[in-house]
């Protein structure tokens, strides 16, 4: 089926929210990404209307039935073609996602990708390409930009407060000496499983926003738990076509946690631990609702600001995930751009290509 122009769901870019048509979602997946961030993140954004979720599993159809009465389960993809939706969200294993978002596309639907866009710069490509000639329709669910912690580091960025940034140092250090029975930990490699992938497309994505365009890329892939299949200790290195570095790591088997961030420029260091609190909200059940406060870090894990002697604590920015798919009823309408732009995601894909490459033949790799 050939991709057909999507027309905006309003006429105007000034249309009041009262006059705005609330947009049909259909959610393909109910794992972890399709249950814990795009289903509450979804029904909680005025303009957005979760119709309904597509999952083959009976045990994750009776979860969405519970979570969400009155939206429609449906057991195949092929129905949300055929039924036709203003907004698709693909959040099913990482190797899916370039058919299923094509096929959104040629279906007339805009839509929504779960980070990483593709499992290769190649695929990714192909897809962006496919979203242009349907009148680019795509955007990328990279929440992570919107983490209370990395607001804060390019606030401080924005504001000169460290100064020229020498080195970006960023991590997600996780205690999961088990491996799971998830397609991520233990399935084919084919389905794209693995923290490179994983987390390794948030890392490259924030380094990439922060510091801009890589040139050389060097990294260590290592699958260190037994019984893994998929990579879950991970070290990337960039080097920024402004002269400044990336450090960036992930693994299942961290026991003592490092600093998520720790930014290096010439007039003061940002150093933070912890993880945003967003995610551990959503599994829990929370939900971003009017008048709830959301994001929020209490002082004891705010970060600091480091030059010799003087360190000052600094108040991390609330987190904010609601913003993306406030951003996309925006985009949907018409009056802004993609919250993510999927060329981004082309480009924090050949990034992980590289690292990939790098890992296996032991060398440094550039553009």
């Amino acid at each position: 089926m050939r991709g057909r122009q999507t027309p905006p769901l309003c006429c105007t870019d000034t249309m009041p929210d009262a006059q705005r048509r609330t947009a049909s979602v259909a959610v393909v997946g109910y794992g972890l990404a399709g249950r814990v961030f795009h289903a509450p993140l979804v029904t909680t954004t005025r303009g957005l209307r979760l119709d309904a979720v597509v999952t083959s599993s009976p045990e994750r159809a009776a979860q969405a039935a519970a979570d969400h009465p009155g939206v429609e389960v449906l057991a195949s993809v092929d129905e949300v073609w055929r039924r036709g939706y203003d907004l698709v969200v693909v959040a099913t294993p990482n190797s899916s996602h370039v058919d299923i978002a094509g096929a959104a596309l040629a279906a007339g639907s805009a839509v929504v990708v779960d980070k990483p866009l593709a499992t290769d710069a190649a695929s990714a490509r192909a897809l962006v390409a496919a979203s242009q000639a349907a009148g680019g329709r795509l955007t990328v669910f990279q929440n992570r930009r919107w983490d209370g912690d990395f607001r804060t580091v390019r606030r401080l960025v924005d504001e000169g407060a460290l100064g020229r940034v020498v080195r970006f140092e960023s991590r997600f250090d996780r205690w999961r000496p088990s491996v799971t029975d998830r397609w991520r930990d233990r399935g084919d490699p084919a389905l794209g499983g693995g923290l490179l992938l994983d987390l390794g497309s948030h890392l490259v994505d924030q380094a990439l926003v922060l510091l801009g365009p890589a040139v050389r890329v060097y990294a260590e892939v290592d699958r260190s738990r037994g019984g893994a299949l998929a990579d879950d200790d991970v070290f990337v290195a960039i080097e920024h076509a402004s002269g400044a570095r990336s450090h960036l790591s992930a693994s299942a088997l961290a026991g003592e946690p490092g600093d998520r961030f720790r930014v290096l420029g010439d007039r003061a260091a940002y150093v933070k631990r912890g993880l945003d609190p967003q995610e551990a909200a959503l599994r829990s059940g929370e939900r971003p609702l009017p008048g709830v406060a959301w994001g929020t870090e209490p002082a004891a894990e705010w970060g600091r600001l480091v030059a010799g002697d003087r360190v000052e604590e600094v108040a991390t920015e609330p987190g904010d995930y609601p913003a993306f798919y406030a951003a996309v009823v925006d985009w949907l309408d018409g009056s802004s751009p993609a919250p993510v732009d999927p060329a981004d995601a082309v480009a924090t894909a050949v990034v992980l290509d590289a690292a990939r490459l790098s890992a296996s033949e032991h060398r440094v790799v550039a553009w």
